[in-house]
Parts: structure tokens; sequence; C-alpha cells
């Protein structure tokens, strides 16, 4: 098992992986060169030389999330939406706005979710060889 400062301590080196993975930072040492352009990833850390470049359909679960988020903030601006224009609700603007926000939301998401799940792997899948998280 391990002990409890164990356990507490891992929980903080995934909370510090994640949070480097919102902020769009290596999750491994938080170095922010990760992308050359919004749409290309670099293959290594320039900082710590981690590999964001795995096996194939590595990507797969950054492609899930980048919908999962999108349809969350769709699910919540349409029912904020709904809730602040009842009884009148603007529904052909609604559907307009979401096909809209859906076709574009992803794009600019892109970048972030591969970031986050690259943390996500690190942090729950545990491919991190211990003591290589840098502070």
């Amino acid at each position: 098992m391990g002990s409890p400062g164990e356990a507490a301590r891992r929980r903080m080196n995934e909370l510090v992986m994640l949070w480097r993975g919102v902020t769009m930072r290596c999750p491994v040492c938080g170095s922010g060169k990760l992308f050359q352009r919004w749409t290309h990833m670099v293959g290594r850390c320039p900082r710590c030389d981690w590999s964001f470049e795995h096996e194939e359909g590595y990507w797969v679960g950054a492609m899930a999330f980048n919908i999962v988020l999108t349809e969350l903030i769709f699910a919540v601006l349409l029912v904020a939406i709904v809730i602040a224009t009842w009884p009148d609700i603007p529904v052909w603007r609604l559907i307009l706005g979401g096909v809209i926000l859906n076709i574009v939301l992803p794009f600019f998401l892109y970048p972030i979710s591969k970031t986050i799940w690259a943390a996500v792997d690190l942090a729950f899948l545990n491919r991190l060889p211990p003591g290589r998280l840098r502070r």
C-alpha cells in the first residue's frame, strides 16, 4: 500500500499534472512551448524531452475528451438560455447557435484537450516513472 503521506503526495502530483494540462503545459515539467501551430503539437517536450507520441490511436482519448467538453458546454448554455428566456424560448436561434457552437468549439478546444489527455494519461495510467515530475 503506502503511507498516508505517500497517498497525499501522489494526489498532489496528480493535481499538478492535471493543472498543467489545463494550462496547456507539459504535465511532466510545466514547459509551455508545446504547440508549433494551433493544431500541431510537438512530438517531445522541448524542456524535459517527454514523448507525447505513444502508440497508434493514443490521441483518441483527447478527441473523446474534446467532444465531451464541447457537449457539456453546449448543454450548460442551452439550459441557461432556456431558463433565462422561459416561456418565450427562441428555438431557431438556439438551433442555429447550437449547430455553430458544436462546429466551432472543438477547434478551439483542440490543443487543451490534447494537453489534458496527456496529463490524465500520466496521472492516472501511471506512465511517469517515480521521481520524474518536476515541481
